[in-house]
């Protein structure tokens, strides 16, 4: 094969694997696969940054939950003084040794959900239990005032099992068995043959 041919067969390989990548390029800033986003709610106002706000539900009439991570860029620490869900009634707060204010630390963050940590508990309401819906959850702090955040209402299922509620006992559970009475019976019977017997002995 001539040099020009062999020059030739080049080029076109070269055309052939640089058209690709230019057609990619061309996709630009406004790509479709840029306008993914993920679905962990997250908002920044002023120092506070919330990250992965979730309302977590139970079945039943039980309580929900708010989980989220909430850090603190400031200098100074700040409390969050009330969580609202929806246009509802403010949520029980509770940090982790029982306080009703939560503490944000200075240059810090606090773990809201999940054994041993701060917790926000939602009453049982229908505003809190439309799974797969969103709900706008308003953390009011100290400082920085209100910071809401669009959360994915979800049940506390798989990962999300050790952030949700804790399920309220059923009735069945506080009742005592059907059965419970015959220990009691036996026991009437048992005293009662005793009776008899130690008449018996003096008679």
């Amino acid at each position: 094969m001539s040099s020009s041919l062999r020059r030739g067969a080049l080029a076109a390989v070269l055309a052939l694997s640089i058209a690709p990548l230019a057609a990619a390029c061309g996709a630009g800033n406004d790509a479709q696969t840029l306008q993914v986003k993920p679905d962990n709610a997250a908002t920044t106002v002023g120092d506070i940054q919330i990250q992965n706000a979730v309302v977590l539900t139970q079945s039943g009439d039980g309580d929900s939950v708010v989980s989220a991570r909430v850090f603190n860029n400031g200098s100074a620490r700040q409390t969050i003084e009330t969580v609202t869900l929806g246009t509802g009634g403010n949520a029980a707060l509770s940090d982790k040794d029982g306080g009703q204010t939560i503490v944000v630390p200075a240059h810090g963050s606090v773990l809201i959900g999940g054994k041993g940590n701060a917790s926000v508990t939602v009453p049982g309401t229908a505003e809190g239990k439309r799974d797969g819906d969103f709900q706008q959850v308003t953390f009011d702090l100290s400082d920085t005032g209100a910071v809401t955040v669009r959360a994915l209402v979800r049940p506390a299922t798989g990962y999300f099992e050790s952030f949700g509620p804790t399920a309220k006992p059923s009735a069945s559970a506080s009742t005592s068995p059907s059965g419970s009475a015959s220990p009691t019976a036996s026991s009437s019977a048992s005293a009662s043959a005793s009776v008899s017997a130690s008449a018996s002995n003096k008679s």
